[in-house]
Formats: structure tokens, sequence, C-alpha cells
């Protein structure tokens, strides 16, 4: 080797070994231990044990349901409950409730208690609701309906059997997955007395604007049409399974003037499903109700 070559790499090695020797100490220094600390996820190390899949981030979501803005508004919180609030609970119990007002009502999944207190406002006198936010339970108890408890739908199911009249599910399978789902239609089947009634209120994946609905709430999982809502019910052994879209309700001058439209507008939708498959038969509201039966024993 040519000693020029050799006093080139002796060179080259011992800028290496200094700068090694200066800056590298820093540089760890500045990664090790000036890095800002990455805080855990908090995920609970030993989920408490349940009827279903744990979810700890779907938890943590309910127990904000009202503070961000998912369930009852300011408005309802600085009032009472009126029967003028609700005209869509009050038209649900006249058309599909035509049960005896003493009858065992539970709304499951009741939110801050606007259904039962509505239907209690009706003459129902034995409704009660259960939901697993603490603070939708807490503003129903603020708004005077202390006909609600914080549970778990699976876990309050369990303990029933065939002691439920009606059961309402409104704005509640679409947080489930599929296999919650079947499951939790099962134990409602379970839980209703022979001749009981499930009333479902769901996003319509078939309705116009059913996404909106769909993706509305980070914990919504899933999204029906007729065709697999009335798949699933009679999978879990209901009958007489029943869809209904939902039009603008008529309660006033400007609503009229909304179902009107809304008629009218989805005329040619359903003239063009016509021309396709033959049958102009669809829902295309955003969210439909469902009802079904439990047979009566034979």
């Amino acid at each position: 080797m040519r000693p020029v070559e050799c006093e080139n790499r002796e060179y080259n090695r011992q800028v290496l070994v200094a700068f090694c020797s200066l800056y590298l100490p820093r540089i760890l220094h500045l990664v090790v231990i000036d890095m800002p600390a990455v805080e855990p996820t908090r995920r609970p190390m030993q989920p408490e044990p349940r009827g279903h899949e744990y979810t700890w981030w779907k938890d943590r979501l309910y127990q904000a349901y009202v503070s961000t803005g998912q369930a009852a508004s300011d408005r309802h919180a600085k009032s009472s409950f009126t029967l003028q609030q609700y005209p869509q609970f009050v038209a649900l119990a006249r058309e599909h409730l035509t049960i005896d007002r003493s009858a065992r009502i539970v709304d499951l999944g009741c939110g801050h208690g606007a259904l039962v207190f509505c239907l209690r406002a009706m003459g129902f006198s034995n409704v009660s609701g259960i939901d697993v936010s603490r603070e939708q339970i807490d503003l129903g108890g603020q708004l005077g309906t202390s006909e609600i408890t914080r549970d778990d739908i699976f876990h309050y199911l369990a303990r029933q059997d065939a002691t439920l009249d009606a059961a309402l599910l409104l704005d509640v399978l679409e947080h489930m997955d599929k296999a919650d789902v079947i499951d939790l239609l099962d134990l409602v089947w379970r839980a209703l007395k022979p001749g009981g009634r499930l009333i479902l209120h769901v996003p319509n994946a078939e309705g116009l604007f059913g996404m909106r609905v769909r993706y509305g709430d980070f914990t919504h999982e899933t999204c029906f049409t007729p065709r697999s809502i009335t798949q699933v019910l009679s999978v879990c052994r209901f009958s007489r399974v029943n869809v209904y879209e939902q039009p603008p309700l008529v309660h006033g001058l400007k609503s009229f003037v909304r179902n009107l439209l809304w008629r009218s507008l989805t005329l040619p939708l359903r003239l063009l499903l016509l021309a396709e498959t033959g049958s102009a038969r669809c829902v295309l509201s955003q969210n439909m109700v469902v009802v079904a039966h439990k047979q009566l024993a034979a």
C-alpha cells in the first residue's frame, strides 16, 4: 500500500473517532433523555367481565355521550320533558304499542329517558328504561325521570325470562357488531312473554341518506336494510316482522310541507327502481322502524 493512502486512512479514522467522542453522547442524550414521553394507551389490563365483547373505547365514548353532543342537547338540560318535544315518540306509541296500558315495557338503551317519560304521560304505568351511560341517566334524573337506571343491556336481559310484554331498542343495534346483534336479539326473545313485541329503530342502508346515520356516531358498527333486519330477526325466532319507512312526521305546517316534498321528490326514485326490478317496494328514509313478535305458545 502506498504511503499516501495509509496516511489518508489514518486521518479518516482519527476524524471519525473524534466525531464520535464529541457528538455521539450529545445525540444519545437528546434522543433517549429529552424525547417527550409517549402516553400509553389507556386500555384496562383486566377488563370487567361481560356477557359480550368488552370494548374499552366504546365505554369511554358512552360516558361522554351528552358532553360530546351525541345525546340530549343543552336545550333539554335546561328544561323539563313535555310531550310536544317528542312528537315522533307519541306517534310511535300510537301506531305500534297498541297494548294494555299496564303492560310491562322496557326501553333498552333509553338514553336520558325521553321515551319513558312520553309513554308514562300517555298512560302506560309499567314502563322503565336502562342505559349504560352515566351522563344520560344523570340528565334524565335532572329532568325528573326516575324510572331509568344504569345497567348493561346484556346483563339486564340475562336476568329476565318471559317477563316483558314489549321491548324497545331505538338506535341501539347499530352500536353492536354482528355477533352481539344476534346474541342480543336472542336474549330479547327469551325475555319477552309469548305474544310480546320488539320495536326497533335502526339506520337504513337502503335509504337515501342512511350513511349519515351509519357514520354519524363513532360507536356505530353496522347498518341494516329491510331485508337484512328481517333475516336476522327470523333467525332469532321472531315472527310477523314488519318494516316501516319514516317520512317526515306531520305535526305542523312546516312538517306538512316537508312531508309533501318528501313524497313528491322520492317518487321518481321509486319509479326508477320499478323500471330496474319490476317492484317499487323500498324504504328510502334514513332510519326505519321495525316491529317483530314472539309467537304465542302452541
